[in-house]
């Protein structure tokens, strides 16, 4: 009887120890941004003598980790080729994922996954099933060097034959046009929005390849592996109906919902932007074409192909609903996520409608999805709005022009976007350092950071009364 209770005391000790999975994502990415951010200060990672300054650094290390494109320097011109590849590397493990790639590399060794690991990976993928695990993480890794390959190919064609002034800047170096098609298919893939281009890819206005090659490597990054890995094991070919596999309600959920929001995205733009910045585009298809690119960056890349201090504050609003919304759950994309607007559009439809369950695809969406989705929206809401009135503090914005500004740089740093209307340079450094902190708040997810605070599961023993409080 004393060695069950010896036995039973020394598992809950071993229990106690087990760090919870937020803490270890949050701190394997804080580690990569620190050690990102030391390899930047190297006098060898800059153009000038010295290195980065540790602030721009810092920024730098974080908007890359978190993939979010938000820069303080002009990375295409500032770093050298290897300050460049350090920001791409970071690009990468925060695209990809660090626990995914370091966990990828056990499996391939043949060892084990511990359970803690598992858990990690299947809540950052938000998947259940641990069997499934291993060939989710081969598929993720093998689609992600598959597809950034294949973008790569293609970019590679179109910087052979670049823009003038895109020519003109990779003129000395042969092999250049490789380089620079290897890092943006990563940087588009992985949504982080970062260009070695000073203007973005505004130069690429009439070049529909690049612009389409771009839009899905970020599409196909923004969906999320759970999609590719659905897709993936799917036999449409199998004429066996209990064989041939179907779509899951969460695949279905996310490639309609980003299907909509493209579209609509696209028609809102192409409206608003016509007699502005797309007048002096000739030609209906580069318009579409262009209105298309911005309807997709904010979901959450942070290129842009029109100069974005020339939209109109009505796109700019728009583009900003977009960029809080962002991508799907397990991608490479920030925001709320597409399936997370979804359940909230559907449940407050059942709301109006007298249902006391949210369906969608004839599917009951249990009441704890709904829960997480409420909480994920307002934490994202007070996230933005505590930060941005931080930054209205620190900034003393003069005009409203100024003050709106700001408001699209918050929203595009917590949604890891990368956009931005000529304001991440002019912040003073504690704006810098606000700024960072949404990235990194942003990155992490806002369920992840509540889990953060309140990480002790509390049993409820006692159940209370109910009574009803009057709201609306």
């Amino acid at each position: 009887m004393k060695r069950g209770l010896s036995k039973s005391a020394n598992e809950m000790k071993r229990e106690s120890k087990i760090i919870p999975p937020q803490w270890i994502i949050a701190g394997v990415f804080f580690t990569a941004i620190v050690l990102g951010a030391l390899l930047l200060m190297l006098p060898f990672s800059t153009t000038a003598n010295g290195g980065l300054p540790v602030l721009k650094a810092f920024f730098t290390a974080t908007s890359a980790t978190c993939v979010t494109g938000l820069s303080v320097i002009d990375i295409g011109t500032e770093l050298t080729m290897f300050g460049q590849i350090i920001v791409l590397l970071l690009i990468q493990l925060g695209g990809l994922g660090i626990m995914t790639i370091g966990t990828f590399l056990l499996v391939v060794v043949g060892q084990r996954l511990s359970l803690q690991n598992e858990f990690v990976l299947m809540n950052t993928y938000g998947t259940g099933d641990a069997d499934c695990l291993r060939s989710l993480l081969r598929l993720a890794v093998g689609f992600t060097l598959l597809i950034e390959s294949i973008g790569a190919i293609i970019l590679w064609h179109c910087y052979l034959t670049p823009p003038p002034d895109i020519a003109a800047q990779m003129a000395y170096h042969i092999g250049q046009p490789l380089y620079y098609a290897i890092f943006h298919s990563i940087s588009a893939f992985c949504n982080a929005g970062f260009s070695l281009h000073a203007n973005s890819l505004i130069d690429f206005q009439h070049d529909p390849l690049y612009l389409a090659t771009i839009s899905l490597l970020v599409i196909a990054g923004g969906v999320g592996f759970l999609v590719m890995y659905n897709i993936a094991k799917i036999r449409f070919w199998d004429k066996n109906l209990k064989t041939r596999g179907k779509l899951t309600l969460h695949s279905r959920v996310v490639l309609m919902t980003t299907a909509l929001l493209l579209i609509i995205g696209t028609l809102l733009i192409l409206v608003q932007e016509w007699d502005n910045t797309l007048k002096e585009i000739p030609g209906l298809a580069d318009k579409i074409n262009c209105a298309f690119f911005h309807s997709m960056t904010p979901r959450t890349a942070g290129f842009n192909c029109l100069p974005m201090t020339e939209l109109h504050g009505s796109t700019r609003f728009a583009t900003s609903i977009l960029m809080f919304i962002g991508g799907s759950p397990g991608s490479t994309a920030g925001g709320i996520k597409t399936s997370t607007l979804f359940v909230l559009v559907m449940t407050i439809i059942a709301f109006c409608k007298g249902r006391k369950r949210t369906v969608i695809f004839e599917r009951a969406i249990p009441e704890r999805i709904i829960r997480e989705a409420l909480v994920i929206l307002l934490l994202s809401i007070s996230g933005v709005l505590l930060a941005y009135g931080l930054l209205l503090h620190c900034e003393h914005p003069s005009t409203s022009g100024a003050a709106s500004n700001l408001f699209f740089e918050t929203v595009s740093a917590f949604a890891t976007v990368g956009l931005s209307i000529n304001c991440t340079t002019s912040l003073s450094q504690t704006g810098q350092f606000i700024i960072m902190l949404c990235m990194f708040i942003g990155r992490l997810g806002p369920m992840t950071i509540a889990l953060l605070i309140g990480s002790r599961v509390v049993v409820e023993r006692i159940r209370y009364p109910e009574e009803d409080v009057v709201v609306g």
